[in-house]
């Protein structure tokens, strides 16, 4: 783990900036585990057992307003929820008194003393302290710029202080993680080491926080000044060089296996021009008459009719219908609510098949979903009629994709076969056989506008370039002319088999993610053709899912909301992650999934998270919030996968008895 002091000076901050002792001063009598209590501008502690001390922050000549009033040592002190006027109460074994500082401050300058009204009490238990936590106070960054801060995004703002005897820390309420965290022993400038007593208070006017200690052992009060923005840059955003990002941010360098690839194929097709077009060239040649040449028809009587249009054209019905719909395409309402309204309901097989996978084409029309009797079905969106099959699996059917143009549809199987079937015929256009791969293939896309197709097969994931011909010959039909190219593979750090994999298809980007059986989220560079980063202890258990936020070719959301994905595990529920920072941003739990790898999904919007569950439900989250906002009945066994329609608010879900559930908008 590196040093603190390493990272803060790493970034080019100073210690000062972060945290400036302020004030200190020394008690007769030790102040530990004694509640002290700050203002916006005042700080309280007890100075030698009785004395009730105030210290104004504004003040310029730190004179301390001494209240005295108690017999017995001051136990616990609270300032007032009002500004004027400014109340604080302090208590003792012996009296619990309120005092008004303004009137105190008139009195001090007058010099004059008098008591306040005081109220008596009994003595009461007294109670050990162990638990390290001295303080908790609600700790607001959403109040700090965003350059100041631009680590933290805004989903991540809602955190709360922890005082411990040892430093302090800014705790997510949101993931359950520690953001930041400011060890005493780390700051040199620090008069205590080991705090006995904390009290912490936000000042909005310049977003710094204001912070009272009193030491562990001896009576030494320190006042202190945290900068929360400095604290949160210093430790998220340690010196990493360029930063990740989704959306392609730079050209592809010519070391890269993307431009490899790409350049090998235009070099193809500039040759195969070249030579379709020598073919094409006229060259000069003799002129042969032959003995008999047909007449040109001048001859002849002229025909009384030389062009009859053909009047009596019909519509196709459902051919055209579906041209039309695709032509105007409706964007899709970005402050749609969530699907929750059930719809058509649908057996994908005659008997209890297990559904494996499903995902909706890139326009909305078409639903192919994987099953566990080899077979691959693509049913129309609205889940009515006879769906089309695609057969020549010898396995469960375990990953399908469509392509960017969604003229292929891609799917591997356990049978360790990959297929590229046409989308309109449902014929074989490409197949990769079990020769190739040394295990079965766990996943597999198409990636980079469906210029590759990416795939994982044990410890490593490939990049393939393909090519299919669509020419038919009817004497040869049955030699696959279709080919493939190996153009790089990588492998997880120690070498892992990775357990899901993801890239964005629908626009350029280099960025691909990959889960690995020892917990790991791995980020992979392609533009450099290496390991970018690894998230360690992503979940407590192998994760079987990254989805990431792709939205879709009918709606628009803003760059950086691209950069976030999700991932699941058996147990573990659904995390929300963020690439520019490689840290969970939410984690959701309220779903059930003990014993089988249920499905999550982005929905196009951004603005919403489903996942299947063991308890016959889907569930549907807010970016905003940990806990489900919709809970989605009607399915009679494990919901397995879920799948939002890009371009119309509707949500498909699979079940492990093999039904396909629509739920609709209200």
């Amino acid at each position: 783990m590196e040093n603190p002091q390493d990272i803060f000076s790493s970034n080019g901050g100073c210690l000062s900036d972060i945290v400036i002792e302020k004030y200190l001063v020394e008690s007769k009598e030790s102040v530990s585990h004694v509640q002290l209590a700050c203002s916006m501008q005042d700080c309280a502690f007890p100075l030698d057992g009785t004395e009730l001390c105030i210290w104004n922050t504004k003040d310029p000549s730190h004179q301390l307003l001494i209240l005295r009033g108690h017999h017995q040592p001051i136990t616990a002190m609270a300032f007032g929820n009002k500004v004027n006027p400014l109340l604080i109460c302090s208590a003792s074994l012996d009296y619990v008194i309120m005092w008004n500082l303004d009137e105190c401050r008139e009195k001090v300058l007058q010099e004059e003393s008098q008591l306040p009204s005081t109220s008596a009490l009994g003595k009461g238990e007294q109670v050990e302290v162990t638990f390290p936590v001295l303080r908790l106070a609600p700790c607001d960054l959403s109040l700090i710029p965003n350059s100041a801060c631009g680590c933290l995004s805004s989903e991540n703002t809602r955190c709360v202080w922890i005082g411990s005897s040892v430093g302090l820390f800014v705790f997510n309420l949101a993931n359950l993680e520690v953001e930041a965290a400011l060890y005493y022993k780390d700051f040199q400038s620090l008069s205590i080491l080991l705090a006995g007593s904390c009290a912490l208070r936000n000042r909005t006017a310049d977003q710094k926080v204001l912070c009272l200690l009193a030491s562990l052992f001896g009576g030494k009060i320190a006042v202190l000044e945290i900068n929360p923005a400095a604290l949160v840059r210093a430790q998220q955003c340690p010196s990493m060089g360029q930063s990740l990002s989704v959306p392609a941010s730079s050209c592809v360098l010519p070391t890269s296996p993307l431009y490899l690839g790409i350049a090998k194929e235009k070099s193809t097709k500039a040759a195969s021009e070249q030579r379709r077009a020598a073919r094409n060239v006229m060259k000069d040649q003799r002129l042969v008459f032959h003995s008999k040449v047909r007449s040109s028809g001048y001859a002849s009587a002229p025909h009384v009719t030389m062009f009859s249009p053909k009047t009596n054209i019909k519509s196709e019905g459902k051919g055209s219908s579906r041209s039309r719909s695709s032509c105007a395409r409706e964007a899709y309402p970005v402050e749609c609510a969530v699907p929750t309204k059930p719809g058509p309901q649908v057996a994908a097989a005659p008997t209890c098949t297990r559904v494996c996978c499903i995902q909706y084409s890139g326009d909305g029309q078409w639903l192919a979903c994987g099953l566990a009797n080899h077979l691959l079905l693509v049913f129309d969106a609205s889940l009515t009629g006879t769906p089309a099959v695609f057969s020549g699996h010898d396995g469960a059917v375990n990953a399908v994709c469509w392509s960017q143009d969604r003229r292929w549809l891609l799917s591997a199987a356990r049978d360790g076969t990959l297929r590229m079937w046409s989308a309109r015929g449902a014929e074989l256009a490409l197949l990769l056989g079990k020769d190739m791969f040394s295990k079965p293939i766990q996943s597999a896309q198409f990636y980079y506008i469906d210029a590759f197709i990416l795939l994982s097969s044990g410890p490593e994931f490939q990049l393939l370039r393909y090519h299919i011909d669509t020419c038919k010959d009817e004497i040869k039909r049955y030699k696959q002319k279709s080919k493939s190219k190996l153009i790089c593979r990588l492998s997880t750090t120690g070498a892992v088999d990775m357990t899901s994999l993801s890239a964005v298809n629908d626009f350029y980007s280099h960025i691909v993610l990959a889960a690995g059986r020892n917990r790991t989220v791995e980020v992979f560079d392609l533009n450099a053709g290496c390991s970018a980063a690894v998230i360690a202890e992503a979940h407590s258990r192998p994760v079987h899912q990254i989805c990431q936020n792709k939205g879709s070719s009918f709606t628009t959301q803003q760059p950086q909301a691209y950069n976030l994905f999700l991932t699941t595990a058996i147990g573990d529920g659904m995390r929300l992650w963020d690439l520019r920072t490689l840290r969970c941003e939410r984690h959701f739990e309220g779903h059930p999934t003990r014993g089988y790898p249920c499905g999550i999904a982005f929905s196009p919007c951004g603005r919403f998270a489903a996942c299947g569950a063991e308890d016959r439900h889907a569930y549907v989250y807010e970016m905003g919030s940990s806990t489900f906002s919709h809970r989605l009945a009607g399915h009679t066994d494990t919901v397995t996968g879920v799948a939002f329609n890009p371009s119309a608010p509707q949500l498909a879900t699979a079940t492990l008895d093999g039904k396909l559930q629509l739920f609709l908008a209200e």
